[in-house]
């Protein structure tokens, strides 16, 4: 029995996975198990955010594994404590709590909202609103927080308290932010809703309209964070910081690991015994956390990750197929003319790249690591299924 024929007997099928078997990596290089070499344009979904096996990394990563695996949350341990302090200082915030995933973050976030608003104003204050063509996560509470209608299915019944508003229109939001809404939920780019950065005017009267009504604001950056953008929060080209602020995807560098930051006014709505997880804060995940920040916050790093955005920009800019790209930095969608997104990346995994879609758009999010060399390579792989 081969790989695929033993996985697919054995586990559930709730993905559609294309016919490759990962076996290693290096760099911004995959491997499967036939020994073909890909050049990763997804990372795992912006999860390997320095590619694969970084030295620097792997010797963290091993070198806690070696010292203590995992602890209680009952005690302490100065990895966590290290990372939590690196990461608050890195993105501006109080304080923080651990998860192991984007979804668990926003939940965690959910649920400090409305605590916030319930020790403050009591009962009837605990509506969310959330954006059409949002994704917060695959939990029953953060699908229920999700704007889009084609997760809305089978799993009835969904949490109440979300409120949708469109994108982008000022007077929806104006409509529906009354005095039942505790928090504003948002992705300064909505990454799985296709690659759509918000417009600014939008954000600057998200944050206007909850400050003068004390409602919170939840910046779920998932995907958008750690430098994926060109700063460390995509939240910093708005010249924005959310109360709250979701993180996870590339945050360690390929473990799991899902964070909520809160700012001064949040950073005490939780208490003892009103929140938890088993391996929150996992030592191993925390080292590959600072391993990550270290490099992050080198000298350069983010500049380096705005001027390769530009430069795979400007280089599908110039293919005929390409009606449009859109994105901040190395997080890139691109809407094309005739051919189909799916059938792009089908192409793309035959001659050796690895691609993603987002809705009807090719999605690219190469780890922050790549080099212009395996760019070029990347792209000349690329150009060439879309010009064929």
């Amino acid at each position: 029995m081969d790989t695929i024929e033993q996985f697919n007997q054995y586990v559930m099928p709730s993905y559609g996975r294309y016919p490759l078997v990962m076996d290693s990596g290096e760099g911004e290089y995959a491997s499967a198990e036939d020994g073909k070499r890909y050049i990763d344009f997804g990372s795992g979904i912006g999860t390997n955010s320095l590619g694969y096996c970084d030295e620097d990394w792997v010797k963290a990563v091993c070198e806690q594994a070696h010292r203590l695996q995992h602890t209680s949350n009952y005690y302490y341990t100065k990895v966590q404590a290290d990372f939590a302090k690196a990461l608050c200082e890195t993105a501006g915030y109080t304080n923080m709590f651990f998860g192991n995933s984007g979804a668990e973050a926003n939940e965690c976030a959910i649920k400090i909202a409305r605590k916030y608003s319930f020790d403050k104003y009591g009962k009837g204050r605990h509506n969310i609103i959330t954006l059409i063509n949002s994704f917060h996560g695959r939990t029953l509470c953060t699908l229920s927080a999700t704007g889009q209608d084609v997760f809305h299915n089978y799993f009835f019944p969904f949490v109440e308290g979300f409120v949708n508003v469109e994108a982008n229109n000022i007077e929806d939001l104006r409509a529906k932010l009354d005095g039942t809404v505790c928090a504003v939920m948002f992705e300064y780019i909505q990454g799985e809703g296709g690659v759509m950065p918000l417009e600014r005017e939008f954000v600057d009267e998200i944050f206007k309209l909850c400050a003068e009504k004390d409602v919170l604001t939840i910046a779920d950056e998932v995907q958008t964070g750690v430098g994926r953008t060109g700063k460390f929060l995509a939240g910093d080209n708005f010249g924005k910081k959310a109360d709250l602020t979701t993180l996870a995807k590339g945050l360690a560098g390929g473990i799991p690991i899902g964070v909520c930051l809160a700012g001064e006014k949040c950073a005490g709505v939780l208490t003892a015994g009103t929140h938890g997880s088993t391996f929150g804060g996992n030592p191993i995940c925390c080292a590959g956390g600072l391993a990550v920040l270290n490099r992050v916050n080198s000298e350069g790093f983010l500049g380096e990750i705005a001027a390769k955005g530009e430069y795979i920009r400007e280089k599908l800019l110039k293919c005929d197929e390409v009606a449009s790209v859109s994105g901040i930095g190395l997080m890139i969608g691109i809407e094309l003319k005739s051919k189909q997104a799916g059938e792009v990346v089908k192409a793309a995994l035959e001659k050796g790249l690895l691609l993603l879609t987002a809705k009807t758009k090719v999605r690219l999010l190469p780890p922050l690591t790549i080099s212009y060399e395996e760019i070029d390579k990347g792209l000349e792989i690329l150009m060439g299924i879309l010009n064929g």
